[in-house]
């Protein structure tokens, strides 16, 4: 039987890597999947997105800023057992079905507290 290819710009390659660096370094064992820990290294790397959009820094930085905040997101998704793909495609129909608005002249799309949820209990 052939084995199956992986694409490496897939999500599950994607997952699977950084699962591998998770055992690798056993991070599980030595508290690097630590809930409060990964916040608190999630907001630093969103510290350095903002520096380096903030200093004008080039693209190439701002790529590797972002690639640390995503591997440090998956990573958390691997530490709470989360299936961050399947919450990824509920969140997106979520967002998708709400209506945009003009805040202080820039878009957003939120869940506005005028607005009825339709999740509301």
């Amino acid at each position: 039987m052939a084995e199956k290819t992986v694409n490496p710009d897939s999500y599950d390659a994607m997952l699977a890597a950084v699962q591998a660096f998770h055992d690798k370094h056993h991070l599980r064992e030595t508290g690097g999947e630590d809930l409060v820990y990964r916040i608190a290294l999630m907001a630093e790397e969103l510290g350095e997105i903002s520096a380096s959009v903030t200093k004008g820094r080039p693209y190439a930085l701002l790529a590797e800023e972002i690639a640390d905040l995503t591997i440090l997101l998956l990573g958390t998704a691997i530490a709470a057992d989360v299936d961050l793909k399947t919450a990824f495609w509920q969140k997106m129909a979520k967002l998708d079905s709400r209506k945009a608005r003009m805040v202080n002249g820039r878009i957003r799309v939120s869940a506005f507290e005028d607005d009825p949820d339709p999740e509301a209990p």
